[in-house]
């Protein structure tokens, strides 16, 4: 995977025959007292190479699109104006910095229900953000979130209850723990894997390190957990590659084991 441009708010990853375009959507600033040890109580201390803004934890919010020059996915869509934070709701400028003209998405993936990656798809002003959607990917247990601003949409969701390839070259494959439908995408370019693991690490410099601390808003703390040491050990293999919602912008990169644990290595400088 070969980085091959940036801007402010998107960086351009060739990946064999396929692009993928990660799309900041901005940052999030959450208390360190969201991070749980295994007995899910809040972590009496933070390591000193975990930084903070402020008191808080600064989270970056990134969605990834991957196409093959005729057909294109969005996986999570950012907040919109849900989040009621200038710092957030990014992704309508990432995506036209990009070149990206979202009348033409047909197709989002979304990881899980959670509003800083469902909400993007209706735009601040009430309107669809994509005009011609035609399918909503989307955990068969996170699917009820598609109603009151999102219901517009609900004829449109494809529930995924099982690993399902979507398209010739993108899995979708239940991961449930962060919430009942977490799903991860599996990007199959034919020289590698890319997967888009939704929420699976929220603090990078802590949880790859010490991979057993979790998330307050883990919905279960120990399958979410087990998952997360699934998928750090399938990430292992030689040309696997992550991209994370919450690694910081553009949140693609490498692991390799380390220690106890595991080391993170980034294929582009963080953005924004």
């Amino acid at each position: 995977m070969r980085l091959i441009s940036s801007g402010q708010h998107h960086a351009t990853f060739e990946f064999g025959a396929l692009q993928v375009i990660s799309l900041r959507d901005g940052y999030i600033d959450m208390p360190a007292t969201r991070l749980r040890d295994e007995d899910g109580c809040a972590l009496n201390e933070l390591p000193a190479t975990v930084p903070l803004a402020g008191s808080n934890l600064r989270l970056s919010v990134n969605a990834f699109y991957v196409t093959d020059g005729t057909r294109s996915v969005l996986i999570d869509t950012g907040a919109s104006d849900n989040w009621h934070d200038p710092t957030m709701g990014l992704i309508y400028d990432a995506l036209g910095e990009a070149g990206i003209d979202r009348a033409d998405i047909t197709d989002v993936a979304i990881t899980h229900n959670h509003e800083d990656h469902v909400s993007g798809l209706i735009a601040p002003d009430g309107s669809e953000a994509f005009t011609k959607l035609e399918r909503v990917w989307i955990g068969e247990a996170d699917a009820s979130v598609f109603t009151g601003r999102l219901a517009p949409i609900r004829d449109r969701i494809v529930p995924v209850s099982e690993q399902v390839a979507i398209n010739d070259w993108i899995t979708a494959i239940p991961t449930p723990g962060h919430t009942p439908g977490h799903t991860v995408y599996d990007v199959d370019s034919g020289t590698g894997h890319l997967l888009v693991w939704g929420d699976t690490v929220h603090v990078p410099t802590l949880q790859f390190d010490r991979p057993n601390v979790s998330w307050e808003f883990d919905g279960n703390q120990s399958q979410a957990r087990a998952a997360r040491a699934a998928l750090l050990d399938q990430l292992t293999r030689p040309h696997h590659y992550v991209a994370g919602a919450h690694l910081d912008s553009p949140g693609i990169a490498r692991i390799t084991p380390s220690g106890g644990g595991y080391a993170l290595e980034y294929l582009a400088p963080p953005i924004g």
